[in-house]
């Protein structure tokens, strides 16, 4: 009998930064040498280029930075030890997302995948040309077959790889989280291993790239689709899996570290922290800084803050008008030193006063609506982009995504920022977050998460005052948004024609303001982003 170490690296890179990624590969497989006595290295899709580049794949130097990073990567790297890492690569005038396979100083095989995806957040068709043949590597006896994400989801790489004579299979993926997604990978890999009857590996990045988050999670299944072993999610980390050879069967996995199963919250909150954690990071901001209102979305976006950067990175801002109550004053408060963050007061009736009294015969003969209500948040915004300017610290905007579809949000007010944790999620699912952080530490005011939502931007003022409660709401945006359901197929399912048509019009309205928001984290298989992209002006009616 023979045995080998296949080390999984689930690691984060940084799009864009070959040498930087090329570099981690270096040290990763130094350690997994080390501490593992690795005998194969396997690294996630596209990780010296990381995911997704986009247009940097039409750059002219992106070729010359990979050749030179692959270059260093063949003079660098641990002797006796095979790692197959991911990176796009052109060929023969034509660009290709590649597996390529190091040993002992030499590239020695290359893999193109053959399944480019081209819905949700992905576009790959606009980069790549897909592959037409499998690739069967041999190392120490063992027939290795590559396999790059998408391919497993489409079946028929699969099936090509084990027909070329494949004894185990090795996927290299920049799988995203959303809601679901960890479970339907496992499925996924049950039934492929099952269809071939070949043990797969499936190595997984992790971290955040502007809205998109990954979770991990890679993991090893035997030829029946039984789970070996299972990265945890959301860490990352090197994982290394046993393959024995014997005399009835190929190459076997052998049982190791299997992550326990996470509840749904638990990992929605992770990927909020992740998404918040490595945008700032990346992107060079020395913290962030929010208005704290008092409200729910405010106090669950400043507990991800700090769960992400710590609280010595945070700023808080509370600014108080008229129609601000006591107990959101109080609470901001209380939560904001519960959680040890940089709290201010700015009260802002002399802004919204000086703004009225500027523009008071521009709207003499008028009556007061929503123009004045707006004036408030704009000068919220103004004083919180004030703060970023100055201490370099970027606004972190605080609306949910049942806000976001509807309109509930005021262009160059609330909307003023750089990034939102909470963009992705609907208020129904604001308060399970905020309820489950709470049972790991007290972070949030019970009586923020118990009272009723208000914006507090008039008199008295509750959501419910113009729109249907959230139940309803949220179950109505989840039919129109993430099930492309028809007004009228909605109410057949049981919703109220007036609810469902006001609030179809009100999502279609407000596309414009969408475009203009904060880039967030995705976590539901439809985000405001990549995800959806219709166009602003057009005369389609919501009915049919």
């Amino acid at each position: 009998m023979q045995d080998l170490t296949l080390v999984m690296a689930q690691l984060d890179p940084l799009v864009g930064d070959i040498p930087g990624n090329a570099a981690r590969a270096i040290e990763a497989v130094r350690e997994a040498r080390i501490e593992h006595g690795a005998d194969i290295v396997v690294f996630p899709e596209l990780f010296l280029s990381g995911y997704p580049p986009e247009d940097l794949l039409l750059r002219p130097s992106m070729e010359t930075r990979l050749r030179e990073a692959r270059a260093s990567m063949a003079e660098k790297m641990s002797p006796d030890v095979l790692v197959i890492i991911g990176y796009p690569g052109m060929r023969e005038g034509r660009c290709y997302n590649l597996a390529g396979v190091l040993y002992n100083g030499q590239w020695d095989a290359e893999y193109a995948k053959q399944a480019l995806p081209n819905y949700q957040v992905f576009d790959e068709q606009r980069y790549f040309t897909p592959g037409t043949e499998p690739l069967v590597y041999e190392h120490k006896g063992a027939k290795l077959g590559l396999l790059i994400c998408e391919d497993l989801w489409d079946g028929a790489p699969v099936q090509a790889a084990a027909a070329a004579g494949a004894e185990v299979l090795i996927s290299l993926n920049a799988s995203p989280y959303h809601q679901d997604k960890p479970s339907e990978r496992l499925r996924l890999l049950e039934q492929r291993a099952q269809d071939v009857q070949r043990p797969i590996f499936y190595v997984n990045t992790i971290g955040g790239q502007d809205e998109l988050v990954f979770d991990g999670g890679s993991c090893c299944v035997d030829a029946q689709g039984q789970i070996q072993v299972l990265a945890p999610y959301w860490q990352v980390g090197l994982m290394p899996v046993q393959l024995l050879q014997t005399a009835a069967v190929s190459w076997v996995p052998q049982a190791g570290e299997v992550e326990p199963e996470v509840e749904t919250e638990e990992s929605l909150y992770c990927a909020l922290v992740t998404g918040v954690r490595d945008y700032v990071n990346k992107s060079g901001f020395d913290g962030v800084v929010l208005g704290l209102s008092g409200g729910i979305d405010s106090a669950l976006s400043l507990a991800i803050a700090v769960d992400a950067l710590g609280p010595q990175r945070v700023q808080a801002v509370m600014m108080p008008y008229h129609y601000t109550a006591d107990i959101s004053k109080q609470d901001a408060a209380e939560q904001a030193e519960l959680l040890g963050v940089h709290y201010d007061i700015m009260p802002i009736e002399s802004m919204v006063e000086a703004f009225m009294t500027t523009l008071a015969e521009s709207f003499a003969g008028t009556e007061r609506d929503t123009t004045e209500e707006n004036l408030q948040s704009r000068c919220r915004g103004v004083l919180l982009m004030a703060i970023s300017n100055k201490k370099g610290l970027m606004v972190l905007t605080t609306g949910n995504k049942s806000e976001m579809a509807v309109g509930y949000a005021t262009l160059y007010g609330d909307m003023v920022g750089g990034y939102n944790a909470i963009k992705d999620v609907y208020k129904t699912w604001v308060y399970r977050l905020a309820r489950w952080r709470n049972t790991q530490s007290p972070a949030i005011p019970e009586r923020v998460i118990e009272r009723p939502p208000s914006a507090e931007l008039a008199p008295d003022q509750q959501d419910s005052d113009s729109l249907p409660d959230y139940d309803v709401l949220d179950a109505i945006l989840a039919r129109y948004i993430e099930g492309d359901m028809s007004a009228e197929a909605i109410i057949d399912a049981g919703f109220a024609r007036e609810d469902v048509y006001q609030v179809v019009k009100l999502v279609d309205r407000c596309e414009y303001k969408r475009r203009q928001a904060p880039v967030g984290v995705r976590v539901t298989p439809r985000g405001f982003g990549r995800d959806r992209r219709y166009p602003i002006v057009n005369g389609w009616q919501p009915g049919e």
